[in-house]
């Protein structure tokens, strides 16, 4: 990096030096099901509850071995603290009822997260399962099947604390429910009495360490086959997160086409402490198209950073395209989360506040114009080269040479 980069930053009051210890220091969890299109190892059936994949690239991930050998794979190109995120349904050894998967079960994969320095983040699978009926879970009428799902969260709870005590870092349980209807309901309020209920027998089912973990609920506005309802809403989310002491998870996927989240972030701020998020892109809908460099995301970092956040939130990535190399689409998605926070940590956001809070809007206008011709590419590629990784170029060219070497001949 040129001399004249951190001179031209300085001018503005950016360290530059202090963005980059403050970029590698943010943890990204990256999310495992981008590499078999979440499928998991339990068996080969068709996804439900809302959850689906689009496209057949060569080289899916079958099972253990193949699934961490193109993490491996990636790990090479996604600079920075990573963690792993990991649904329920990537229990490894003997298969076990989704109802009795525990630490048992995650074995394998804490010694694999150890050996690499990365942390651990769990989420409960409670789609693609007959115990889905009628597309209910932790709010259907049937108290057999509330039951089965709340023993597999409050399990989930255990394999959790299990990840942060034996990794030495916090670690997230996140809890997303299909639940809902697909024309108007009869009755709202009754599904979201039960809800509550059961998440509340999940949180006193296990007392579980908060000092090392967390729980986050996470909302959504509509899914395949529940166009009409939603259970559980943004608004009921946000009342029963704040009302027990847990994280509000925002996935930027999850919401109306014309909402902006980055617009809830400093709002949520404003009454939690933590907030969690799973970072998606949306085309026209909860898509989970791979995150591309563009103004939702870069607007989601720059609230972060504006809120001081980056250590007071779990940033997850949620997005699964099978239609292109897999590997490819985890890295260039956590390559542009990563970029956008790098721009926000160099933007002089106490000038443009200064400027705002003094009426000076045209001077608002015209820094937020200016400071986007600045050379952050060029920060960037010392970032790659301080921690010994490759440009973008050469990147996909290495990630090709592993397609034709193993994806291609499984």
């Amino acid at each position: 990096m040129r001399k004249e980069v951190k001179k031209i930053y300085q001018a503005y009051g950016i360290d530059v030096n202090a963005a980059l210890r403050k970029l590698k220091e943010t943890k990204i969890s990256l999310h495992c099901w981008q590499l078999d299109d979440v499928q998991g190892f339990e068996s080969s059936g068709k996804l439900t509850g809302g959850i689906q994949t689009t496209g057949n690239f060569p080289g899916k991930a079958r099972n253990f071995k193949e699934l961490t050998q193109d993490l491996d794979e990636a790990l090479k190109f996604i600079p920075g603290s990573k963690k792993i995120n990991l649904h329920a349904i990537y229990q490894t050894g003997k298969i076990v009822e989704r109802s009795e998967v525990g630490p048992e079960q995650f074995k394998e994969w804490v010694a694999y997260a150890k050996e690499r320095a990365l942390g651990l983040d769990y989420n409960p699978t409670i789609f693609s399962h007959p115990m889905l009926v009628d597309g209910l879970s932790l709010s259907s009428p049937d108290e057999k099947v509330r039951n089965y799902w709340i023993k597999h969260c409050i399990n989930g709870l255990k394999i959790t604390e299990m990840f942060a005590k034996e990794l030495g870092q916090k670690s997230l349980m996140n809890i997303w429910i299909p639940d809902g209807l697909k024309d108007t309901p009869a009755d709202r309020l009754g599904p979201r009495e039960r809800l509550k209920e059961s998440l509340d027998k999940i949180l006193d089912g296990y007392k579980y360490d908060k000092r090392i973990m967390d729980v986050s609920v996470e909302s959504k506005v509509f899914g395949i086959g529940v166009e009409s309802y939603t259970v559980g809403s943004n608004e009921f989310y946000l009342n029963y997160a704040a009302s027990r002491k847990i994280c509000c998870l925002l996935d930027t996927g999850h919401f109306h086409p014309t909402e902006n989240v980055a617009d809830k972030i400093s709002s949520m701020f404003a009454f939690y402490n933590k907030l969690a998020f799973h970072v998606s892109r949306p085309v026209r809908w909860d898509s989970d198209h791979v995150l591309k460099l563009n103004d939702d995301l870069q607007d989601v970092a720059d609230e972060l950073v504006k809120c001081d956040a980056l250590k007071r939130s779990y940033i997850g990535l949620d997005y699964f395209d099978a239609s292109i190399n897999r590997i490819a689409a985890l890295v260039i998605g956590a390559r542009n989360m990563e970029k956008a926070i790098l721009r926000a940590l160099l933007t002089p956001w106490q000038l443009l506040k200064n400027a705002q809070d003094s009426y000076d809007h045209t001077r608002v206008l015209a820094l937020q114009e200016e400071i986007k011709t600045l050379p952050w590419g060029e920060v960037w590629d010392e970032y790659l080269k301080q921690q010994d990784m490759v440009n973008d170029a050469q990147m996909f060219e290495a990630i090709k040479k592993y397609e034709k070497d193993v994806l291609l001949k499984r």
